[in-house]
């Protein structure tokens, strides 16, 4: 199927439900965005900070643009100014530099934050733990921020294909979602996403709660990391 066909396919399956889709468009060139883009697409995630300037800057401005890979705090300078959201912020450090460099672009609006947790059994994937997530909440340093907001958690489940652990992956992440949101956020509606679930295991998570599925290859095809 086309691009635009990917598009529509998604759209469809999410249509009765609460799940958006962001379209991952990392190692894929401006060209397949442009394509999913003129099939009415508008939110796009991607994982590198230097691949999304490159697009940012040849690409409509309408698009909303999650970062969705590692963020190193002395990157975050660099798509202060347009970012709509960083789904990967994974320390009260990190939290600390987006606010900091929102405060300095004079944002109107605050910077849509995830808490990235982890929940896969794998020391490779960033993420915090739940106790360090409240830990991070409960922060004074957090409560003086005014220029980012909390909008949901995020987390990648492991590479496998046991659909009995990735459910338990994703139970576990909307578990940690939902305490979070009666400790800390009861009376916040922004706080309402629950990012999981990507190509491979996207309708298990949207059927354990998922508001966002980050799918690439599903939409675009095999990625070229060659690139």
């Amino acid at each position: 199927m086309s691009i635009a066909e990917n598009i529509l396919y998604f759209d469809e399956q999410l249509r009765n439900t609460p799940c958006r889709l962001v379209a991952v468009s990392k190692t894929h060139p401006v060209g397949k965005i442009l394509e999913a883009y003129e099939a009415g697409h508008r939110l796009f995630g991607e994982n590198k900070v230097q691949e999304l300037l490159e697009k940012h800057d040849k690409l409509p401005h309408d698009i909303a643009w999650h970062l969705i890979g590692h963020l190193q705090t002395n990157k975050v300078k660099y798509i202060a100014a347009f970012i709509d959201t960083i789904q990967s912020v994974d320390s009260l450090k990190l939290l600390q530099e987006i606010n900091k460099r929102a405060e300095m672009f004079g944002r109107t609006l605050p910077i849509n934050c995830m808490l990235q947790l982890s929940i896969a059994d794998e020391e490779t994937k960033f993420g915090m733990s739940y106790d360090e997530a409240v830990a991070l909440l409960q922060s004074e340093e957090y409560r003086q921020m005014t220029y980012i907001s909390i909008t949901g958690v995020m987390g990648i489940a492991t590479n496998t294909k046991d659909e009995r652990k990735l459910r338990q992956e994703f139970i576990y992440l909307r578990a940690c979602f939902q305490n979070l949101k009666d400790t800390f956020f009861i009376a916040k509606d922004s706080f309402k996403e629950i990012s999981m679930g990507m190509t491979s295991d996207w309708q298990l998570a949207v059927a354990e709660g998922s508001t966002m599925i980050r799918v690439g290859s599903g939409i675009f095809g095999a990625r070229n990391y060659n690139r």
